[in-house]
């Protein structure tokens, strides 16, 4: 019976056959420990010189690390084991050797890891980071759809920015110039115009010249537009979906968590509602910190934000920013127009932002203003006017960066390691 790790608790005093990479190994005259992974998880494969023919322990012993290979033999149960099971091998059919290869057990420079990217994937850190990348895509998918939310995909290749910034980068669309997209939030906004709920899952790029451990050039965004819905409707669904997400891990990433060792207890507290503040009250708080250089109607940088998130064992809304900080298309308070009816969502442990969101300007007179303040003037932004003008409604949006809420879920340090692949400032490769 062919199986696979992570379903051998199906097999157990059962045979099976698993295709396997050696992830490492120890031995000892009369018995070999190997190590197995799958790509579904890690196991122990014992080999008892006594109970296999000679040239299978000699085979074992010889075996080189990342070398590919069926192992076939009984599962049983162990309870030392992470996975609660373990291999009696009685056979190995060798299917490639691997040779010199680069990543070994010792502690290597993140440069050379960065370098062999390629590979680092395979060792069990980041395995454990990418599962959880997985359930957090997979759970993301599963909330949207139980609320009634419909999948649209924004294109990649723009005519305008989202948010009237010059970061951006540039291409050549046949004789026009385009970009690549930095949000999918205005097409997102058209299509709840004629679909209520919806919500894009891909990727967005910065041309921002970042080095820090929460940037990225490229990332995915999971960003949801409303119709219909107001800023408080929206604050409610941004904590609910981030409560989901994090829950989902902690019930089907167990072993994943431990391997990083993630304090689980933290994020056993990340249970909606989350706490609100004020710009206004994050400028005093952060003044009654030490804090000085700070004033109304500057932006934060990432040590307020982590001061602000240390007070707090949740993620917590900062609501309210004054409008000179925001995009155009934030709508103002109608009680105190200096300020916009927004939220960004830092997360606890110093991750900083994870969500920004808002709830859009749907007057159409308000938004030719806000076209003559930016000037976002020429056909570009020609159709996004057009939502205003036809049957305007009042709708709220949010972007949820994935990589760096994966990194707070996940405890991981930086967020090149919450990518498969990572575009950095000086990184294209692999």
């Amino acid at each position: 019976m062919k199986t696979t790790i992570n379903q051998v608790h199906k097999y157990v005093n059962q045979e099976v056959t698993i295709g396997a990479w050696l992830a490492n190994k120890r031995s000892s005259g009369k018995i070999a420990f190997l190590q197995l992974r799958d790509g579904t998880g890690y196991m122990q494969g014992v080999v008892v010189k006594a109970e296999v023919e000679e040239e299978i322990f000699n085979l074992a012993k010889k075996l080189t690390q990342e070398s590919s290979l069926y192992v076939t033999g009984k599962i049983v149960e162990d309870t030392r084991s992470p996975l609660g099971f373990e291999m009696q091998v009685n056979h190995l059919e060798l299917i490639h050797e691997a040779v010199d290869y680069p990543i070994t057990p010792k502690e290597h420079g993140t440069e050379f890891l960065m370098d062999h990217r390629h590979l680092w994937l395979r060792s069990k850190r980041q395995h454990a980071i990418m599962k959880i990348r997985n359930e957090v895509i997979r759970a993301t998918y599963e909330f949207y759809n139980k609320e009634n939310f419909v999948k649209i995909d924004p294109p990649i290749l723009t005519g305008t920015s989202a948010e009237g910034t010059t970061e951006l980068f540039h291409t050549k669309y046949f004789d026009e110039d385009a970009y690549l997209s930095q949000s999918g939030q205005l097409y997102m906004e058209a299509a709840a115009m004629a679909l209520g709920k919806v919500f894009s899952f891909g990727p967005t790029f910065r041309a921002e010249k970042s080095k820090t451990r929460r940037h990225l050039i490229e990332f995915w965004m999971i960003e949801p537009e409303m119709a219909f819905v107001e800023h408080e409707e929206s604050l409610q669904l941004q904590e609910q979906y981030v409560e989901y997400i994090v829950q989902a891990v902690l019930k089907n990433c167990q072993i994943e968590l431990d391997t990083l060792g993630r304090d689980k207890s933290k994020l056993e507290q990340i249970k909606a509602p989350f706490p609100r503040i004020t710009y206004d009250e994050a400028v005093a708080f952060l003044k009654d910190k030490g804090f000085d250089d700070i004033e109304w109607g500057d932006d934060f940088g990432a040590p307020h934000e982590t001061a602000i998130a240390e007070s707090y064992d949740k993620p917590v809304f900062i609501t309210h920013y004054p409008t000179s900080l925001k995009a155009f298309y934030m709508k103002p308070d109608p009680n105190r127009p200096e300020v916009v009816l927004c939220a960004d969502l830092i997360a606890p442990e110093g991750y900083g932002e994870i969500i920004g969101g808002s709830e859009r300007i749907d007057d159409l007179e308000l938004m030719e203003q806000r076209y003559e303040e930016h000037d976002l003037t020429g056909d570009a932004y020609k159709w996004y006017l057009e939502l205003r003008k036809y049957g305007s409604v009042p709708h709220s949006g949010f972007g949820l960066g994935l990589e760096r809420t994966i990194a707070w879920i996940s405890g991981t340090e930086h967020v090149r390691e919450t990518i498969p692949f990572p575009r950095l400032l000086n990184r294209l490769y692999p």
